[in-house]
């Protein structure tokens, strides 16, 4: 297995054990991480969104389906079964990862998903029915920066 595969299982097995500080070290300091919520975070707000995430998970399921990496970059699929807070709705949530890597760390980390299909999980029927409206992922987007700007002032 090449180590940077080696990495990227490292980085879901600690996930899926719920440890952000293990999670965190597979990070380089100036990583730079995005998904639909989280449009850029940088350094050590990377690895904060993921121990915020998981201090909030109550019934967290994550499964790594799949990984690949070489020397030019890597590849993941997982999947992230919980409860989605605000709303208490159940979210079965797919998502896509691409990797790089520098000194057998990941500098970059790009999660996608469809976002509409996860608000249409999370948000109920307003998501269903407007989870394609941009001012809907905009709400997302700032609820979710004001919940990590709160929990890393806590730290």
């Amino acid at each position: 297995m090449h180590p940077n595969e080696a990495l990227i299982r490292r980085f879901y097995d600690a996930f899926a054990r719920r440890d952000g500080d293990a999670m965190a070290q597979c990070y380089a300091e100036d990583v730079a991480f995005s998904d639909p919520a989280f449009p850029m975070l940088r350094g050590p707000e990377a690895a904060d969104m993921w121990r915020m995430l998981l201090a909030r998970a109550t019934d967290l399921d994550i499964k790594l389906d799949r990984a690949a990496a070489d020397d030019e970059g890597g590849a993941a699929q997982w999947t992230a079964r919980y409860t989605f807070s605000k709303t208490g709705l159940p979210v079965v949530n797919v998502i896509q990862a691409v990797f790089a890597f520098r000194d057998g760390r990941i500098v970059r980390h790009v999660d996608s998903f469809p976002f509409w299909r996860w608000a249409a999980q999370a948000l109920g029927p307003v998501g269903k029915f407007l989870g394609w409206f941009p001012p809907i992922k905009y709400k997302v987007r700032k609820e979710a920066a004001k919940g990590l700007a709160l929990f890393r002032q806590r730290k």
